[in-house]
């Protein structure tokens, strides 16, 4: 998943209810993420149905006199992808203590045996 799907959904996430549909206009995504990226409507559509392909999310391309609108429900694997996202962060952050650990004991295990084996 790129950057910018994992900020849409995101976005998503934060803005439709578990298990309700939600009207989402995309200049409202976009302007939600324009501090960090700016994209088009056909980028964002590509982006929509590649979350949908995922099965992250149901989407419907709805025109009105309004405007352009997507109706989103979020799936299973949507709605727990914050969850997910942080369980990741987590098991990153173990991973990275736990290496910088071994690589100290070793280090000091290194000292040890070359004083033993020195003198």
């Amino acid at each position: 998943m790129s950057r910018k799907e994992r900020l849409v959904m995101k976005y998503l996430c934060k803005v439709c209810p578990k298990k309700r549909t939600c009207l989402v206009s995309p200049a409202e995504i976009a302007s939600a993420l324009s501090k960090k990226f700016v994209l088009s409507v056909a980028e964002l559509d590509q982006i929509m149905s590649q979350l949908s392909d995922e099965n992250y999310i149901d989407f419907v391309v709805s025109e009105s006199k309004m405007g352009y609108y997507y109706c989103v429900t979020l799936k299973k694997k949507g709605i727990s992808f914050e969850q997910d996202c942080k369980r990741q962060k987590k098991t990153f952050g173990l991973l990275l203590l736990r290496s910088l650990f071994l690589a100290t004991v070793s280090f000091i295990f290194g000292l040890v045996l070359k004083t033993i084996f020195k003198g």
